[in-house]
């Protein structure tokens, strides 16, 4: 356009045109020139749409039984002299874990059998005598009566005073024997008490178990010497139930509750496992200002005790309006977001609620289906005119 205007305007000046004509023409050709408005910036929305918020809780700890039972000897030095569990294996209740030597015992049985031998052949003499004391002493006081019957003018007092004192003494003999029976009977009690002592004590020769559950681990040794103090020879972890301990801060304890479900991240192992809080303690530890939380595990066969474990406690799920975490501009407690509409800016203060990955609930202030900007610029300002782009789905973006 140039190239054909100024020479046009060249020649009318050398021509001698009025100015008249000139400066129109000269106005056009600027006009002409003058580049084109720039259009409104773009920016990126999304939309804002209802979706399903799982408020969830990070949480790390130790693997733990949830129960643990100590087996240990309940007889002192005896030797160890047969092993029947290993770590790993599940036992039921009352099973056989270990055997103790019994060799002494069983002497000290067989010493009883024949104490109770010797009691009961003691018991039956005693009852003899008791039988020929009774008879002597019936006979004496037959006599002895018949002896006062005849006393005036046929027996002499001496004699009467003689068969009185046989009397006396037959009573006396049947006493001393029921005597000798008691002490026989209650003898033969003693002998029956020991026994019962080392059946007791033979029986402890079995190391059981008090519970079903799963052998954590085994301390016993064969050829060792058992002894009820110190380290258990087993521990059994009750019905074999695993527990992740997890401590958590203080302010954190009141959002747990009984059964709220959890996924577990166990080490080494690739699939999640699901559980639930099982315990929350109602003790803070005054040093580090957290408590702790214990999540059941519904799946033990990866689990190890002691080994470390992190889970994600499922505090909460709702419905809700979402927009993207990266919209939220925060000023103090306060937060707002940007929605175009019309193709221009507006301001909207919202409240936050659960944020889960790159989104963000809002409570208040924004209406299901609204624009929003997807990331909060400072360049932007209330009444701005905009271009809005929509945001690359996941599908174009592969």
């Amino acid at each position: 356009m140039t190239r054909f205007v100024l020479p046009s305007l060249l020649a009318l000046a050398l021509l001698g045109a009025p100015a008249a004509i000139i400066a129109p023409a000269i106005g056009s050709a600027a006009a002409a020139e003058a580049p084109p408005a720039p259009p409104p910036p773009a920016v990126t929305v999304v939309p804002a749409e209802r979706r399903e918020f799982v408020d969830r809780l990070f949480v790390s700890g130790t693997l733990i039984p949830s129960e643990e039972a100590l087996v240990a000897a309940r007889i002192d030095g005896l030797t160890i002299v047969e092993l029947d569990a290993e770590d790993g294996d599940w036992v039921k209740a009352g099973q056989v874990l270990a055997r103790l030597d019994r060799t002494q015992l069983d002497a000290l049985l067989a010493q009883n059998d024949a104490a109770i031998k010797r009691a009961d052949a003691a018991i039956a003499q005693a009852k003899n005598l008791v039988t020929q004391a009774e008879a002597q002493a019936q006979w004496a006081s037959s006599d002895f009566d018949r002896a006062q019957k005849l006393a005036t003018g046929v027996m002499s007092a001496s004699t009467i005073e003689q068969r009185q004192t046989t009397l006396k003494t037959s009573q006396a003999q049947l006493a001393s024997a029921r005597n000798a029976l008691a002490v026989a009977e209650a003898d033969r009690k003693a002998r029956d008490a020991e026994r019962q002592e080392l059946e007791v004590r033979i029986g402890r020769t079995d190391v059981t178990a008090p519970v079903a559950g799963l052998v954590s681990r085994r301390s016993a040794k064969l050829g060792a010497t058992a002894a009820g103090a110190g380290e258990p020879l087993f521990r059994i972890i009750v019905d074999g139930a695993v527990d992740l301990e997890a401590d958590t801060p203080e302010q954190s304890l009141t959002r747990f509750a009984n059964g709220m479900p959890a996924t577990l991240h166990l080490p080494g192992v690739k699939d999640p496992v699901s559980g639930h809080v099982r315990l929350i303690t109602q003790e803070v530890d005054k040093a580090s200002r957290t408590g702790k939380v214990r999540i059941a595990l519904s799946d033990i066969s990866h689990a190890h005790i002691g080994a470390f474990a992190s889970a994600e406690v499922e505090l909460m799920r709702r419905d809700g309006i979402g927009a993207p975490a990266a919209a939220l501009k925060r000023e103090g407690d306060a937060a707002k977001l940007y929605v175009v509409r019309d193709g221009k800016i507006e301001a909207r203060n919202v409240t936050p609620g659960i944020v889960e990955g790159d989104s963000v609930e809002i409570k208040d202030g924004l209406a299901e289906g609204e624009t929003v900007v997807a990331r909060a610029a400072s360049f932007l300002r209330p009444g701005d005119r905009v271009r809005p782009m929509p945001a690359p789905t996941a599908a174009a973006g592969g």
